[in-house]
């Protein structure tokens, strides 16, 4: 079995490298389009693989050659700016004999657009979540009736960046919607990320709360696993509203009186999957089973463990250090 990880040179990449590295019954690649990244160098200098950006307009037919040249199996993308392009096409990886790790494209769009996510879960989801009112900057429903202070966000983009809170009328009336941004009902409680597990079917085979207790420029550094059945139980909706697969991390936050509340979905491996695993869900490995159509467990339980997240280095010669591409 030949696995291809992309995006080595992130937390995720590298959660994943070592999960399927841990099987024993894999061959992992691992690919990156930095040559320094950390993950490429987890695997065997024969296995690591230098691509384009995720964006570079000849991405796909790079990677779509490489999965035929390696004759890989399952391509498991770790990066938000390949997952579209990748479940695009993914019937040319399949026609080359490889399978893809990731949610189908309409889940992505769904996803990826904090708006349209908003939208799906306000029609699909059921009591256990709350979704906020989300309406996007220079529409006429986006003017009026909020109460302050308000989020004001990127419509699409991962992580904190670009988020602010504007806390009176005068101040949302000044931002501009050149940059296609969101105002979003602020949500004042603790904020917390379930990773969620789906079969190929989109029945949720697992979701995982934790709470981050320490965060370093935006990287969890201390969390803690948590069996909270209110924040499963709205995790695992907008999971079923979305139609995910494979692997999903959402991010929820209490609202005044307690209720889980939805920021966003990335649909992708988090940063934090080595903490999940350590609970108990090897979410890598079964995903690679899933995909392979061998059987997967109905339901996998967690235990509630902490982790503390250190620096560790990869020393080489420097011979082995991929040239620049």
């Amino acid at each position: 079995m030949r696995v291809l990880v992309t995006g080595a040179g992130g937390a995720a990449g590298v959660a994943v490298i070592r999960s399927l590295l841990r099987r024993g019954d894999v061959d992992v690649l691992a690919a990156d389009m930095d040559r320094w990244a950390a993950g490429i160098y987890l695997v065997p200098a024969e296995h690591r693989r230098l691509v384009p950006p995720g964006k570079a307009e000849h991405f796909m037919d790079s990677v779509v050659q490489m999965c035929a040249d390696d004759e890989i199996d399952v391509v498991f993308p770790t990066v938000d700016v390949e997952l579209p392009r990748l479940a695009a096409a993914r019937d040319r990886l399949t026609d080359v004999g490889t399978r893809l790790a990731s949610p189908a494209l309409r889940t992505l769009e769904a996803a990826l657009d904090k708006l349209a996510l908003a939208r799906v879960c306000e029609r699909a989801c059921g009591p256990a979540v709350h979704v906020p009112r989300t309406e996007l900057v220079g529409t006429p429903q986006a003017v009026s009736g909020w109460d302050f202070p308000v989020i004001v966000k990127p419509r699409r983009g991962a992580g904190s960046r670009g988020v602010r809170i504007v806390s009176s009328q005068a101040e949302l009336d000044a931002v501009h919607d050149e940059e296609d941004l969101l105002v979003q009902e602020l949500l004042p409680g603790q904020e917390y990320s379930v990773d969620v597990l789906a079969g190929l079917d989109g029945r949720v085979v697992a979701a995982v709360p934790r709470a981050r207790l320490r965060v370093d420029s935006g990287i969890a550094i201390a969390g803690v696993t948590l069996h909270d059945e209110g924040l499963i139980a709205a995790a695992s909706e907008v999971a079923t509203a979305i139609g995910l697969t494979t692997v999903g991390n959402v991010q929820l936050k209490r609202t005044a009186d307690g209720r889980p509340g939805l920021l966003e979905v990335n649909p992708r491996f988090p940063g934090a999957m080595p903490l999940t695993i350590a609970a108990g869900v090897d979410m890598p490995s079964i995903v690679l089973d899933a995909v392979l159509g061998r059987p997967v467990p109905e339901r996998v339980e967690f235990t509630e463990i902490a982790n503390v997240r250190y620096l560790e280095d990869v020393f080489l010669p420097v011979d082995d250090v991929l040239p620049a591409p």
